[in-house]
């Protein structure tokens, strides 16, 4: 229950209205004893009022007054903020499946964990949701578009195959388009629904070659997903002791943390840091929070109508027991 906020609060005036009820029975009250008292003969006095408890017979009509003003409270649209699932939102998740993924700094190795997490995310997220698929190399391929189905998302995931390079910028202006896209389909008179990108990633971009301000780069895209107003959450997958095997030559990859803190800064978004398959879940199951689910102000009237109502019963048991009348 709260008291927070109400709806239609004028129905507090109603509490006026009770509250007059409640000075006209203390000044019945009091007449009634005034009346009592004019009999001089005490002797009749105590057979035609006989001794009774004086609370308990205020009883009665102090629940029926409960009851009204619990009644009034219901009235009068009491909300609280409760967690609901979304109706509608789009999501993109972005997946890096450069030859980097193969490290097995993270056991079995980057790309199976990423997998699994990815899958988990994308069987977990409410049904109003509209979750799709990029996966990203040297270039960027739109797998599944926006769909409210998971299961062939989750099946795109299980395919997921290494290349080479690693064009981040790309991705995210895929995942941009593939929202536009799917917004003017499906806008209608409410407007494109809210929009999101989850780019996982374990290294830097190398296309364009290291200038994340080209106007294919990462940041250049970031900037652009701002202004469209679609965040970025990133992911910065692995550790700063990867390597993986490229031509026979043993090549450190390093995660780049700094610059997928960078996306996430310039487009709104917010960046994790998973080093583990285990952590790499709990940043996905985090996501999952914030994206499928939003705080509304929900009815809260229930709680007061039910009080209301054992009140009102309880007047008129009591009544009946009490003073063998209704009040």
């Amino acid at each position: 229950m709260s008291f927070g906020r109400f709806a239609d609060a004028w129905w507090f005036l109603l509490l006026i209205a009770i509250s007059g009820l409640i000075v006209a029975y203390v000044l019945l009250q009091r007449r009634r004893r005034r009346n009592t008292m004019r009999f001089t003969n005490l002797a009749l006095l105590e057979k035609v009022a006989p001794k009774r408890a004086r609370k308990t017979r205020h009883v009665p009509i102090a629940l029926l007054l409960a009851a009204l003003t619990l009644f009034t409270i219901a009235l009068a649209g009491p909300t609280a903020e409760a967690r609901v699932p979304r109706n509608r939102a789009t999501v993109m998740m972005v997946i890096d499946v450069s030859l980097s993924m193969e490290a097995t700094d993270v056991k079995p190795n980057r790309l199976e964990a990423a997998q699994a997490a990815a899958k988990s995310f994308a069987s977990g997220l409410t049904p109003g949701i509209n979750l799709g698929l990029i996966s990203f190399a040297g270039t960027a391929t739109v797998l599944v578009s926006p769909t409210t189905s998971r299961q062939g998302v989750v099946k795109a995931i299980e395919t997921l195959r290494l290349a080479q390079s690693t064009a981040t910028g790309e991705a995210i202006f895929s995942a941009l388009q593939s929202i536009e896209s799917f917004s003017q389909v499906v806008g209608g008179q409410e407007g494109p629904p809210p929009a999101r990108i989850v780019l996982m990633s374990d290294g830097k971009q190398t296309i364009p070659t290291d200038n994340q301000d080209d106007p294919r780069g990462m940041f250049t895209a970031a900037r652009a997903a701002s202004d469209m107003k679609i965040p970025v959450s990133t992911i910065s997958f692995g550790t700063s002791d990867g390597t993986v095997d490229i031509d026979g030559r043993r090549t450190p990859v390093p995660v780049d943390d700094d610059s997928l803190e960078q996306v996430a800064k310039l487009s709104g978004g917010e960046f994790y840091k998973a080093a583990t398959a285990d952590e790499l879940r709990k940043v996905y199951d985090t996501l999952g929070e914030q994206i499928g689910y939003e705080v509304k102000d929900a009815d809260a009237s229930r709680p007061w109508l039910i009080l209301g109502t054992v009140a009102a019963i309880s007047a008129a048991a009591s009544a009946l027991f009490i003073g063998q009348r209704l009040p």
